[in-house]
């Protein structure tokens, strides 16, 4: 088994924003899943082409629409099944908590399975652990490889950064804890944040600790 992880930068339709979006993919089975289907839907659909990929998950870090917009346009074009933290399901389409509202957007993600902290999804044979990182908002989810020392942190943890937690369900406590959870990983684990330029654990850590 093999690891294939693309990282796309989508433009949001919506706002001026950009967000990573993650492709990975078990090389040897082709099952992929795409995290933060953020925008520029066309862009993701030709990696997945590219990859001959089976989409098997559409995983979301969190509710903002910078992060979800193109959900459920992607599963509706290749099909995958939307994966969301549970506490998510009273946030995804609420226009005042996904954002949507300041672009007078609706977002309607429907047909979508939950999952909880330490749940462990399997995409081929690569093994990812759903660790709940709430703060910058309540739903806040990053998903785990031990295996491959990789984490996919959203809007949590980013390189020198965190998430903001002035907007809905944000929680500065709740941040700080989640932190100190995440810097309990390996040093040498990488970070792929929801926006930025990657990172790692120790790099972050020496920043906050």
């Amino acid at each position: 088994m093999k690891i294939i992880l693309k990282e796309i930068e989508v433009k949001s339709r919506l706002i001026d924003d950009y967000t990573n979006s993650y492709i990975i993919q078990d090389a040897s089975t082709k099952e992929a899943m795409c995290i933060d289907p953020g925008g520029d839907l066309d862009k993701i659909i030709d990696m997945l082409n590219i990859l001959d990929a089976k989409l098997k998950y559409i995983f979301l870090t969190h509710s903002h629409m910078d992060h979800i917009q193109e959900a459920q346009n992607l599963k509706e074009r290749l099909g995958g099944e939307i994966l969301i933290y549970r506490k998510a399901e009273e946030n995804i389409n609420n226009p005042n908590i996904n954002l949507s509202i300041m672009v007078n957007e609706n977002i309607n993600i429907s047909k979508y399975a939950r999952v909880d902290d330490k749940d462990i999804l399997h995409v081929g044979g690569i093994e990812l652990e759903v660790i709940y990182t709430p703060g910058h908002t309540n739903d806040s989810v990053s998903l785990y490889s031990k295996k491959e020392g990789i984490i996919f942190t959203g809007d949590t943890l980013m390189c020198m950064g965190c998430g903001r937690t002035d907007l809905p369900t944000g929680n500065k406590e709740d941040l700080k804890k989640s932190l100190k959870k995440l810097f309990k990983l390996p040093d040498e684990t990488f970070v792929y944040p929801g926006h930025g330029i990657a990172t790692t654990i120790k790099d972050e850590k020496e920043r906050y600790l």
